[in-house]
Parts: C-alpha cells; structure tokens; sequence
C-alpha cells in the first residue's frame, strides 16, 4: 500500500487528506442523522399527556429543547402555545429553517470533496504525463521501464481520486435524502403539535410507527 501511495506522486497527499476527512465527516453524518436521535418516537403523544396533567412546564419545555432536533422544534412552539396559532407556527418555522440548517451541516463539504478530487486525480495525470514526455526526451522511446513512473503516477492518482469521488457522492446523496426525509417528518410532527393545542380534542394525537 505505501508503495502504491509513494508511486502515486505527490498529489496523492492531498487526495488521502480528503478522504480521511470525508470518511469522518461520514462517520460524524451517519451517527447525527439516526432517526431516533432526531425524531423521537411519540413526542407529540408526551406533550399531549404533559399538557393534560398540567405538567408542561419551562423546565419540560428546556429539557425538550435540548433532547432532539425534533425536540427543539416543538419546544420553538410550545413557548408559544398560548398565542395564536399564525405566531405558534411562525416561531416552529423559524426554528425549522436554523434545525435544518444544522442537518445539512458537512455536506457541503461532502459535495467539494467529491468535486475536487477527481481534478486532483487528473492533474496527477498530467503531472505523471509530462513526467514520460521529459523521459522521453532524454532517453527516446528504447527504454520503456524508464517510463514507468510517469505512467504509474498517472494511473494511480487518477483511479485514487476516482475512488474517494465515488465513495463520498454516494453518501453525499444519502445524507441529501435522509435530511429531505427527517425534514418532512419534522414538519408532520409539528403540524400536529399545532393541531393539539389548538384543538379541543379530549384525545391524544394517534402516535407515529
């Protein structure tokens, strides 16, 4: 493997230092964004029951604020549930927008990375290209293994950027769809909130599966 590294040239410094910092931005995306640790199950169904018992206090609603991203959103409402319900929606929607942001934090990232290191893997190319053309004329075509570094770092450094574009779009994708994903389901949850306090009903909200 260090062999392949070392023959690869001096770009494949970079293109390395881009996929250790990818794969922990993978790794960091792929713990925040488990769904049960942004959207807890039956939230709105134990705010409902706080609210009947009369137990929905600042300290619930702090701690609420601090549980989830979820969490977060609702508390964003719940601070004003006894305001009407265009504030109570407006203050959940104003929430929203930052918890979402937070949501996508890194994949920007994600998505330079997976832009920049196929032109790294290229430009390798054609650092290793002109590395054979000089070769070429200084010893002429005889001798073909003195070619061969030229030719390797061209090959490698393109198939290395290649590979760490590959790995990191895929997951730039994934996270795009999983934040898309979360984000509905955080509107749904929060609608119902709105619904419940809203609302005379005697029932609590049925709970999500």
């Amino acid at each position: 493997m260090w062999e392949i590294f070392k023959d690869g040239g001096i770009l494949m410094y970079p293109i390395v230092m881009c996929a250790i910092f990818a794969l922990a931005l993978i790794g960091e995306r792929l713990w925040q964004l488990q769904k049960s640790r942004v959207i807890p199950q039956h939230l709105v169904a134990q705010v409902w029951h706080w609210e009947r018992k009369n137990q929905l206090d600042s300290e619930r609603i702090k701690a609420m604020r601090k549980s989830s991203p979820l969490g977060r959103v609702l508390a964003s409402g719940l601070s004003n549930r006894n305001s009407p319900r265009d504030i109570m929606k407006d203050s959940i929607e104003e929430t929203g927008r930052h918890v979402v942001h937070d949501l996508e934090r890194g994949l920007n990232t994600l998505g330079t990375i997976a832009t920049i290191t196929p032109l790294l893997g290229l430009t390798g190319t054609v650092f290793g290209m002109i590395k054979v053309f000089n070769k070429l004329e200084q010893i002429g075509g005889g001798n073909v293994r003195s070619l061969s570094g030229g030719i390797a770092e061209a090959l490698i450094t393109t198939a290395a950027g290649m590979i760490v574009a590959i790995i990191t779009i895929m997951f730039y994708r994934f996270f795009r769809g999983r934040v898309d994903e979360l984000v509905i389901f955080m509107e749904q949850e929060a609608i119902k909130l709105v619904e419940v306090m809203h609302s005379k009903q005697s029932q609590p909200p049925g709970k999500r599966a």
